[in-house]
């Protein structure tokens, strides 16, 4: 089974990425991870989507095959200003659009990291209303809101947080029961 991994840190050396990266490593097995890179995405603009024009920019074709091609979604963040970082909501908008979305109904599994003591929760409930909307499928439990991200990795960006491994392997193990219950 495959998931889409989503950044919602457009800095390569962010807490995010290095998440996503001990994420990836701790995938149970039966699950792979492709990075649907959210990085040259240009601002939504209804003029350059359906109908209003036959194709879409090839940075968003290759955004929404990446997700459409997934049978899940793990979207990894930080908070900004409490809520969804910009460029990140841009991308949700791009792949939200149309009958064709490939983020409808598909399951999501959502977790964060910062230097903050609240983690991401913040941004983590902006996230409901939109899952809602798109009708996706939540694995709620366990919250991944990794706090004080900065005490957490060491300088090669290895997660050392053995709390934070633990949830996030149970995260995604659920991630996994709730792929295979799909199948059935």
């Amino acid at each position: 089974m495959k998931i889409a991994g989503i950044c919602g840190s457009l800095r390569k050396g962010s807490y995010n990425w290095l998440l996503l990266k001990a994420a990836e490593e701790l995938l149970p097995e039966g699950l792979s991870l492709t990075i649907a890179s959210i990085d040259e995405l240009p601002l939504y603009n209804a003029d350059l989507d359906f109908p209003l024009t036959t194709e879409r920019p090839e940075t968003v074709n290759i955004f929404r095959d990446t997700l459409a091609e997934a049978d899940g979604v793990l979207i990894v963040s930080p908070e900004y200003n409490y809520s969804i970082p910009g460029g990140l909501k841009n991308a949700v908008d791009w792949a939200s659009r149309g009958s064709d979305s490939p983020l409808l109904n598909k399951p999501v599994a959502l977790m964060g990291a910062s230097p903050g003591l609240l983690g991401t929760v913040r941004m983590q409930l902006a996230f409901l209303p939109v899952f809602q909307f798109l009708n996706m499928q939540v694995i709620h439990k366990p919250e991944v809101l990794i706090s004080q991200a900065n005490t957490k990795f060491d300088e090669d960006g290895n997660l050392l947080d053995s709390k934070a491994k633990e949830l996030i392997s149970r995260k995604l193990e659920n991630l996994k029961a709730h792929l295979l219950n799909n199948q059935k």
